[in-house]
C-alpha cells in the first residue's frame, strides 16, 4: 500500500515564506506526475502546481513567480516552496501522485494560513 505524508504546514505573516514536503512510502515502482491542490472554506479543490517525473513544472497562475514545485526522485518526495505568501493562499493543501498502473494517491492535507 502506497501512502502520501505531508509535513510543513503552518501559520504565517502575509509576505511570508513556507516550504511544504511530500514523501510517498510503500511498494513503488516509479512515480509519474506529483502536484499540489489546495481547498479553501466554501471552494473547490484547486490545482496549485504540477511537475513531471523528468523535472517540468506548471503552475496555476496565480502562484507563478512566487511558489516553486521541486522533486527529489530519490527519496520519492515533492517540495512545495511559498514564498511571498498571500492571504488569498489560505487552505488546506494536499500533496498528489500518480503511480501509473497503481492509480492515484492523496496525503493528508495541510493548514496554510496566512494572516493579513
Amino acid at each position: 500500500q502506497v501512502q502520501l505524508v505531508e509535513s510543513g504546514g503552518g501559520l504565517v505573516q502575509n509576505g511570508g515564506s513556507l516550504r511544504l514536503s511530500c514523501a510517498a512510502s510503500g511498494t513503488i515502482f516509479f512515480i509519474y506526475t506529483m502536484g499540489w491542490y489546495r481547498q479553501a472554506p466554501g471552494n473547490q479543490r484547486e490545482l496549485v502546481a504540477t511537475i513531471t517525473s523528468d523535472g517540468s513544472p506548471n503552475y496555476v497562475d496565480s502562484v507563478k513567480g512566487r511558489f516553486t514545485i521541486s522533486r527529489d526522485n530519490a527519496k520519492d518526495t515533492v517540495y512545495l516552496q511559498m514564498n511571498s505568501l498571500k492571504p488569498e493562499d489560505t487552505a488546506v493543501y494536499y500533496c498528489n501522485a500518480d503511480f501509473g498502473p497503481m492509480g492515484l494517491e492523496w496525503g493528508q492535507g495541510l493548514q496554510v494560513t496566512v494572516s493579513s
